[in-house]
Formats: C-alpha cells, structure tokens, sequence
C-alpha cells in the first residue's frame, strides 16, 4: 500500500525494492514486457530497475540513435509513467536518453505527474564514446521523502552520495549494470558516513563480451544490508525502510556528520 505524503513525515515505514533483470540488447519491446510483469505483482512505494534497463548495455552508436528517447514522451517513460499511476509506486529506471541534440545515460524518478531525470556524472569505459556527461547531482521529493539519484559508476567517487546528502536525500536510487566487484562492501561505508538508505538495482547475464555481477542490494544508514540478490539469476524484492531515520545525522552524543564537517580544512591549497 501507498504511503500518503503526510504518512511519510511521519516516520510511517516506506516500501522500497529493486528488480534485478537480463535484458537483451536493443529489445525495448521485450525488456519493457519483462519489467511491466514484475512491477505489476510487487508491491511497493518506490522501485528501482538498472540502468540502461531497457535497451541492454554494449550498445554501438548506430543503435543508440534508434534507441534513445525523450524524457518525456518517449515507450518506456509513458509505460513507466502508466504502471506508476496503476500501481501507486515511483520507479527509478536507466535509459538512454536523447536531448539538446546529444545522448545521455540517465535514470529516471517516474511518478503518475512527474518525470525527473538524472543525467550519468561519471561516465565508465566506451560509454565515453556514446554519452554526453551528466553535470549535477539532484534531490527530489516523493510524498514526504527526499529520494537522490545516481548510475552506477557514479558510485566509484564518493562527492556522489555527499552531494546528494548535502542536499538532503535520505534514499538514493541507484541503477546500476554492475560489472567491478567493489560497490557490495562499498556501498556499506557510503550510507554508514552519509546515514542514508541505498537501493541499488543491477543486471545478470553478459552481453558482447562483459560479464555482470548482479549483486543487487538495499543496505541502510547503520551499514546492514537489507536486501541483496545473487550474482546469476533475475530477482526482486521489496523492503520496509523508515526514511526518517536518515534525518538523524548524529553518531555520538557530541559528534554530528554535518555539524562536524570542516570544508574549510578540505580545500585544495
């Protein structure tokens, strides 16, 4: 069941999940059918897909130009935008998006009103070769919680999760195609040094010669895994989180992560 908005300021528990998928490159029809009949059992609040979720990942710049949409108009974020209103939940999901004339990795935070992007800040391997780079780091507001997002290798610079920190978010959404082994173990310390909640959604299978890893994963400010997925087969799963825990900055009675800081002292010469 749907938090309402008032629910969610105060402290009421909010469902939060991730599909792990295999799509299969270029199949948006196939991928988006895939997804759709996972979204329409679950119940949930807020769910995440991975990134790139429904064109696959290797993609060569001549199916990109085919494969791209708008973030607003566009097969997947109108499929995505139906299931939102059907099903009462936000969806986080990667898809490469066309705009200004160029292409972007992006993710984005879809609702029955709304669509809200986030463009890939840092971009891995030959995805330099296809995407334009992502420049900020946003929060967004579903009923009464401030939900950031990242993709993937955003993950791998830790000024990701402290903007979206700083700038309040108390779940960060992360679509990711996880192919190093390292984000599992790391993403423990960013929510523990950020009190923040990350749902991580990731992808199974290989594609033109890179292998994933899975390893989907919702982990909280305390540093406990929540939820995770294996390394092989197609998952989800959905868990209780209380969002209002993030707001608690505090990690002894005289030390407070944001009181604490001292920006002064990290300055570059």
């Amino acid at each position: 069941m749907s938090r309402s908005a008032a629910g969610a300021d105060e402290g009421i528990d909010m469902r939060v999940g991730y599909i792990q998928t295999d799509p299969r490159i270029t199949d948006v029809p196939g991928n988006l059918r895939r997804a759709k009949e996972v979204l329409e059992e679950i119940d949930a609040d807020l769910v995440v897909l991975p990134e790139l979720f429904n064109t696959g990942y290797a993609l060569r710049r001549s199916e990109l130009s085919g494969l791209a949409e708008a973030a607003t108009g566009g097969p997947t974020i109108n499929c995505l935008k139906d299931l939102s209103e059907d099903r009462g939940m936000a969806i986080v999901a990667g898809f490469a998006e066309r705009g200004d004339g160029v292409y972007y990795n992006s993710a984005a935070l879809v609702t029955a009103s709304k669509v809200r992007v986030h463009r890939k800040v840092h971009l891995f391997g030959e995805e330099k070769r296809l995407f334009e780079e992502g420049s900020s780091f946003d929060v967004h507001r579903y009923g009464g919680t401030r939900v950031g997002m990242m993709v993937c290798f955003d993950w791998f610079f830790p000024e990701s999760c402290r903007t979206l920190m700083l700038r309040g978010a108390e779940v960060i959404a992360h679509p990711a195609n996880l192919v190093l082994p390292f984000w599992p173990k790391a993403a423990l310390t960013r929510a523990v040094e950020n009190r923040v909640f990350i749902a991580t959604a990731s992808r199974v299978g290989s594609e033109r010669g890179i292998d994933f890893i899975g390893s989907s994963q919702i982990v909280s400010p305390a540093g406990e895994v929540l939820a995770s997925a294996g390394r092989e087969a197609t998952e989800h799963e959905v868990v209780e989180i209380d969002p209002s825990i993030s707001r608690e900055k505090s990690v002894t009675p005289l030390n407070d992560i944001l009181k604490d800081r001292r920006p002064e002292a990290y300055r570059l010469g």
